[in-house]
C-alpha cells in the first residue's frame, strides 16, 4: 500500500512538473502583460506581475483594432467550421457506404493533397480567389479550406467502427441513406466531430499566411496579422502591450476548447458511444 501510495505521489508530481514546463511560455506572457517597458527590460528579468496591466490591455486593443479582427477571425472560423465538417461528413459517408467506380483512386487522390499544404500552392489559390473577385471577402478567406484530407481521413475512420449490423437494421426499417446518415450516424459521431471543431478552429485561427495575401483593408484583417501589426506599431518594441494582444486573442479558442473538451477527449477513441 505504501509503495503504491508512493508511486502514485511520484507520478503527479512528475505531471505537475511537466505541465508547467509547458505552460512557462504562456505563464511569462501573461506576467508580461502586465508590466512597463521598464520592468519588462529589467535585469534580472521580473517574475511578478507588474503594475501597468489595465494601461497594456487597453492600448493593446485600441492601437489595431483587435475587436474587428477577433470578430473576423471568429466569423471565419466559424463559417470554415461549418463547411469542412460538412463536406468531410458526406465525403466520409460515400467512400465508406458506397461502391462506385474509381473509389480507391479518387480516395488516393484525396490523400495526395496532403502533400499539397496552403503554403505550396498559395500562388494558383490566389489567382483562383481574385478571378471569382472574392479578395477582401469572407468567401475567399473561407472557401479555400473547405476541402480536408485530413478530416474526411479521420471521419472515415470512425465510421469504419460503427458495426455493420446498424445499416442492415436500418435498411429494414425502411431508411434512406440520408435517413441513416443523419438519424443514426451523426449521433454516434457527435464526439469526433466535436474534436474536429475545436482542431479547425484553432487551425484557421492561427492562419497569418493566406489571409495576409487575400485581404487588403484593415477591415478584413484577422487576429494574427493583428499581432504583426501590434509589433510594428510599437517600434519601441513595448513588450507589455505585444504580450496583452497576444493573451487576448488567446482567449477565444481557449473558451472553445473548455466547452468542448469533452467531446475533444473522446473524438479521437475511435470506439462505439453508447
Amino acid at each position: 500500500m505504501q509503495r503504491s501510495k508512493t508511486k502514485s505521489i511520484g507520478i503527479h508530481t512528475l505531471l505537475i512538473v511537466c505541465i508547467l514546463i509547458i505552460s512557462l511560455p504562456v505563464i511569462m506572457a501573461l506576467i508580461i502583460s502586465t508590466q512597463t517597458e521598464a520592468q519588462v527590460m529589467s535585469y534580472p528579468p521580473a517574475v511578478v506581475p507588474g503594475t501597468n496591466a489595465i494601461s497594456n490591455y487597453v492600448t493593446a486593443w485600441k492601437s489595431v483594432n483587435l475587436g474587428r479582427m477577433i470578430f473576423n477571425s471568429t466569423v471565419i472560423a466559424f463559417g470554415v467550421i461549418i463547411g469542412k465538417v460538412s463536406m468531410s461528413l458526406l465525403a466520409a459517408f460515400a467512400f465508406t457506404h458506397f461502391e462506385f467506380k474509381g473509389k480507391n483512386l479518387l480516395f488516393g487522390l484525396i490523400l495526395v493533397t496532403l502533400l499539397l499544404p496552403v503554403p505550396v500552392r498559395i500562388v494558383a489559390l490566389f489567382d483562383v480567389i481574385r478571378s471569382m473577385q472574392w479578395i477582401d471577402t469572407y468567401a475567399g478567406l473561407m472557401v479555400p479550406f473547405w476541402a480536408s484530407a485530413t478530416s474526411i481521413f479521420i471521419l472515415i475512420q470512425r465510421f469504419k467502427t460503427v458495426p455493420s449490423e446498424l445499416i442492415d437494421a436500418s435498411k429494414m426499417d425502411g431508411c434512406t441513406p440520408m435517413q441513416y446518415f443523419f438519424r443514426i450516424l451523426m449521433p454516434l459521431i457527435r464526439s469526433t466531430i466535436g474534436a474536429l471543431v475545436v482542431i479547425n478552429f484553432i487551425y484557421i485561427w492561427n492562419q497569418y499566411l493566406w489571409p495576409l495575401m487575400a485581404t487588403n483593408s484593415e477591415d478584413m484583417r484577422v487576429v494574427q496579422i493583428g499581432i504583426k501589426m501590434l509589433m510594428n506599431t510599437e517600434s519601441s518594441n513595448n513588450w507589455g502591450v505585444i504580450m496583452a494582444g497576444v493573451i487576448i486573442t488567446m482567449l477565444p479558442p481557449l473558451l472553445i476548447f473548455i466547452v468542448m473538451q469533452e467531446s475533444f477527449m473522446k473524438g479521437f477513441a475511435l470506439q462505439s458511444e453508447k
